[in-house]
């Protein structure tokens, strides 16, 4: 019996290691929240307090929800992610699955020009894109937010990995039961990778969520602006430098995200896990 419980050690030292770290990531967000619930002057003290005196007060939170429009905000931010998550999985998961399962010449001068895209800055096509778009009268539109991302080089890195590992005997059972290769990748591929996908729409979602940069440069006024750029109009119109209502507005719109990645963190951790390396 001293054999086990000699075991357990590591483990319990593992695990204590992880939570110290994973509560050491977590303290900005915590303290996020204990602003949000301070007076300003009781924010800046010396003393680091989370717990505010009184047991804090909800006040920022009244002023948020009285000048900002938030819903909105949060209507918009689902709006946009959604639909540039519903386009990177359109144009992801065949490109992937081509790379990965398809044999046809320049395949892998195709997989190098995709790694090559993983080079390119978000920032370098803004100028071109935003005159287009300018050309075009799309500005302050959901189409101008959505569209510059709606191919993701990312998620086509991102499946192709994981279809390699898939076995290639799954692909010919379809095929010999007369599927055709778009049949194949929608109602055999495409349900197997539900972990990859899971893990991909967190990394989408979050990344467009909080994007500032784009929304800035194609958004203007309060009817398409995203939770990124309605908390900066909130500290810019009102908040000025009341810090406590702008924690208060920065926990509006970051708890959506919170809240999904709790829902799909074991999604998440198995996409992860389950996406190889394989060349």
């Amino acid at each position: 019996m001293a054999e086990p419980r000699r075991h357990r050690w590591p483990e319990a030292m593992r695990l204590l290691f992880l939570a110290a770290l994973g509560l050491l990531f977590l303290m900005p967000y915590l303290w996020m929240i204990s602003a949000s619930l301070k007076p300003l002057d009781e924010i800046f003290r010396a003393s680091l307090d989370l717990w505010p005196e009184g047991g804090g007060t909800l006040r920022n939170y009244a002023r948020v929800l009285e000048h900002v429009p938030v819903l909105q905000y949060l209507w918009n931010g689902v709006v946009v992610c959604a639909g540039i998550l519903f386009f990177q999985l359109l144009f992801a998961v065949p490109a992937g699955y081509a790379i990965a399962k398809l044999h046809f010449p320049g395949r892998d001068l195709l997989f190098g020009a995709v790694m090559l895209g993983l080079l390119v800055p978000y920032h370098v096509p803004a100028l071109p894109l935003y005159v287009g778009f300018s050309a075009l009268g799309m500005l302050n539109t959901y189409a101008a937010l959505i569209a510059p991302s709606v191919i993701s080089v990312f998620a086509i890195f991102l499946f192709r990995q994981f279809f390699k590992s898939l076995p290639d005997e799954l692909i010919h059972a379809a095929r010999i039961d007369g599927m055709g290769e778009l049949s194949i990748v929608w109602r055999v591929i495409l349900p197997n990778a539900l972990p990859a996908a899971t893990a991909f729409a967190i990394f989408s979602v979050v990344a467009h969520w909080n994007d500032l940069f784009w929304p800035l440069i194609v958004v203007s006024g309060a009817d398409r602006a995203t939770p990124a750029l309605g908390v900066l109009t909130f500290r810019s119109e009102e908040a000025g430098d009341d810090f406590g209502a702008l924690m208060a507005a920065s926990v509006i719109m970051t708890a959506p995200l919170v809240l999904a990645f709790l829902l799909a963190q074991r999604r998440f951790v198995e996409g992860i896990a389950t996406t190889g390396l394989k060349g």
